[in-house]
């Protein structure tokens, strides 16, 4: 494993981090419990010390899982988590106001919830769970990471940027309140690298780069014909004809590639780690298998300027969210 500095924090990063979305068990299903908790102590195994996790994932079933496995792990990892929106509604919208989103005590409520369900004393990483523009003069989000920051319950905070919107945390970056960003980055949404990324790099903020398989889509697995648990949230994210769609472009994806770059999600995964301002790239690992895979990434180096270039003309613009 190697490892990169998470912004000014200092932290130093697993360039592979583990996503922790889908052992939360609500919207991900089709995994247990005892299979969560092999995968992250394999990844751990492997050299992951870096965790992303949210009080939303399973209402807090994720980061119990989490924190399970870091309070028994004998050297530091870090945890990064989510304060998710109070009304619970995402992507946030400029009509709602922020009192009806992320007021202050609620935010410092919701950093208590989550160190209670880890079990540790502090966060490594406190973020928004939703973002929008017109909370960017509000005194609440502010204040609360101030206060969190400085009563040492919170080391760092971030902003996790709304899906396929990266420009919409740019003003927040310019505050200086900001450590570090999580955001949308694949091979299919390379919107960051406009403007999100380069600022990012300027200004020392660090980059966790999420979805970089586009939630299954790049995984090279996916037929027209592939199925979903009831219930599972990639059944609504696929519905429709957008497996057909997926299949197309991947298939042209793959074709432009030839043979000579390896499986298309180590591939997709070196995509992410070739921009320098990203810190850690945070895929979901729900079995050992995923762990061990994603694990030895960094080993295989940086992917050519060439196969670089083929993966830039593969930009899809497109929100499967809505």
């Amino acid at each position: 494993m190697k490892y990169r500095k998470l912004g000014r924090t200092g932290l130093d990063v697993s360039e592979i981090g583990f996503g922790a979305w889908g052992i939360g068990g609500k919207q991900w299903l089709g995994g247990t419990d005892d299979e969560s908790l092999a995968s992250l102590r394999r990844a751990i195994e492997l050299g992951v010390n870096l965790i992303d996790t949210a009080l939303a994932y399973g209402d807090g079933h994720s980061e119990q899982l989490v924190g399970q496995v870091v309070r028994e792990t004998g050297h530091k990892i870090y945890v990064a988590t989510k304060v998710p929106p109070k009304n619970r509604i995402w992507p946030a919208r400029a009509a709602t106001p922020i009192s009806e989103v992320f007021p202050y005590s609620y935010l410092m409520q919701s950093a208590e919830e989550s160190l209670r369900n880890l079990g540790l004393e502090t966060i490594d990483l406190l973020q928004l769970h939703v973002w929008h523009p017109a909370f960017l003069a509000a005194e609440d989000w502010r204040r609360a990471f101030e206060d969190l920051k400085r009563s040492g319950k919170v080391r760092s905070v971030g902003i996790s940027v709304t899906e396929h919107d990266p420009d919409s945390v740019l003003e927040a970056i310019g505050t200086d309140l900001v450590d570090a960003v999580q955001v949308i980055y694949n091979i299919f949404d390379q919107a960051p690298e406009r403007q999100l990324l380069p600022l990012c790099l300027g200004k020392n903020v660090g980059v966790l780069a999420r979805v970089p398989l586009d939630e299954g889509a790049l995984s090279g697995t996916m037929t027209g014909q592939t199925k979903f648990p009831a219930g599972d949230f990639r059944e609504y994210y696929f519905r429709g004809d957008r497996k057909k769609q997926v299949v197309e472009h991947v298939d042209a994806l793959l074709q432009d590639l030839g043979t000579e770059t390896g499986p298309l999600p180590d591939i997709a995964l070196r995509f992410c780690l070739a921009h320098p301002a990203v810190s850690s790239v945070i895929p979901g690992m729900r079995t050992v298998k995923h762990a061990e895979s994603n694990s030895a990434l960094p080993d295989l180096g940086p992917l050519s300027a060439g196969t670089l270039a083929i993966l830039k003309r593969h930009a899809w613009d497109r929100n499967f969210y809505q």
